[in-house]
Formats: C-alpha cells, structure tokens, sequence
C-alpha cells in the first residue's frame, strides 16, 4: 500500500484537531447543554414550538435541519415535536407574526447578524426563549436566554459538522427530559409578594398608538414619559406606563 501523501496527512491532523476541539467544547458546556434541553423540554411540554430562523444560505439550511429534527424523529418511539423553519428575506417581520408566547426561537448565525440580533432583541416582548448557536466574535453579554459559542473564527466551522452534532444533541436530551416526566413540573409561586409574580419591568414592542405586545399579549400602555413612538420600538413597560426605550 502506498504511503500517504502530505494532503491525506494534512486532513487527518485537521480532522483530529476538530475532533479534539469538539470533545474540549462540550466538556465545557455539558451543565449549559443540559440546562438549555431542560428548559426547552418544558417549553414543548407546556404547548410551545421550535422556531428555528436563517437568512443566509448556511442558516437557511441549518434552520430546516433543525425543524425537520424536531418533528420528524429518527428513533422509533421517540414523539414528534411542533418546529418550523423560517427563512428568507424580511426575518424579522415573518417572526413577529409566526412567534407566540411559549415558543423557543433558534438562530444559527454569527453574532453581527442584524436580523438575527433584532429577533433575539424582540423575542422576550413575544413571549418566546431564545438560543443562539454560532462561532467567532460573541454576541454581546444577555443577547439571548441560551447562548451556545464556538470560539474558533473559522468561517468553515459550519461545514465541519459541529453545529449538526450540537443540535442533534439538543434534540436527544430534550427527549431524554420527557423520559423524567418529574423534571416538567412548574414550580407553584405560594409566596405572599412574590417577585416573579409581581409588575416588574417588562418588555414591550410598539404595535400602536398607546399599544404594546408583551410577553402577556397586547397591553395598552402610557407613553407620556417617552413621547412618541413608532411601531416596532421597544420599550420598557412597568405598571402600564413606558418608563424607557430599548435599543432594538
């Protein structure tokens, strides 16, 4: 047999690298993981849906990998779970009337995304979790409810088969949470004044005059303190008053 050439070499060493990257990422993020399937696990159980949204063509196909593996599950037995993909142009407004309260958003994207920073931005106002995926530059410190990072620039990430694998693995133990039906119960808030419970700052997103959409659906709200405002802003809402701006 002839030996190998330096290219076949060369690959091999790529490909172990990768692997050992792969292996020293998850034993990293193993609490975060399974921290994330647990939350999503409760999410499908209360009614909710797997939105998963890509503009760019790797995303676009990443977000149909995701949906079809959450409905259509490849292991005998296992339930099939309510995911759509949303892609194409105008992201932003094809979320805003696909997502309802409950449902998980997924992105796969680099953090200078604009429309995928803008949904994960908007998200809370509608009532949905958000995950974000992606490799290089972070996003920003609170951009998302979950964040799942690859540190490694490499614009190739997304073709070594890494982010396939991380939510392939989303997928099985958020079906291994249903196999724990104990792990779904909601905690019962018995407090007196409860905080969780009580009127604090809410996100808000303009949908008109004196309206907002919140998490607990369309509100109307007093906007003297801000002056006025635009549909689409977003705004900080506290005992039926805006108090402030967001950045969108």
């Amino acid at each position: 047999m002839a030996a190998a050439g330096p290219g076949a070499r060369a690959g091999v060493s790529a490909a172990a690298a990768r692997s050992g990257a792969a292996r020293a990422f998850f034993d990293a993020e193993a609490e975060r993981i399974a921290r994330l399937c647990h939350a999503m696990a409760e999410r499908f159980a209360a009614g909710g849906r797997l939105i998963a949204a890509g503009e760019t063509p790797s995303a676009r196909s990443d977000a149909r990998h995701v949906a079809v593996e959450f409905v259509h599950p490849v292991i005998v037995g296992k339930r099939a779970l309510p995911a759509v993909a949303l892609t194409g142009p105008d992201l932003v407004a094809t979320a805003r009337i696909s997502i309802r309260p409950g449902d998980l958003v997924l992105a796969v994207a680099e953090a200078a995304d604009p429309d995928v920073r803008s949904i994960m931005r908007r998200a809370p106002a509608w009532g949905a979790t958000t995950i974000w995926i992606g490799n290089g530059p972070r996003p920003d410190a609170g951009a998302a409810d979950h964040v799942l990072w690859l540190d490694d620039p490499d614009p190739l990430v997304p073709a070594t088969g890494r982010f396939v694998l991380l939510y392939h693995l989303l997928w099985e133990l958020t079906h291994v949470c249903f196999e724990h039906p104990g792990l779904l119960t909601e905690a019962e808030c018995t407090d007196e004044v409860c905080i969780t419970c009580s009127d604090e700052g809410r996100l808000g997103e303009v949908v008109g005059p004196g309206r907002v959409r919140t998490a607990s659906g369309v509100e109307d709200v007093e906007t003297l303190l801000i002056g006025q405002v635009q549909p689409g802003d977003l705004l900080l809402v506290h005992a039926g008053t805006a108090i402030g701006r967001v950045d969108a």
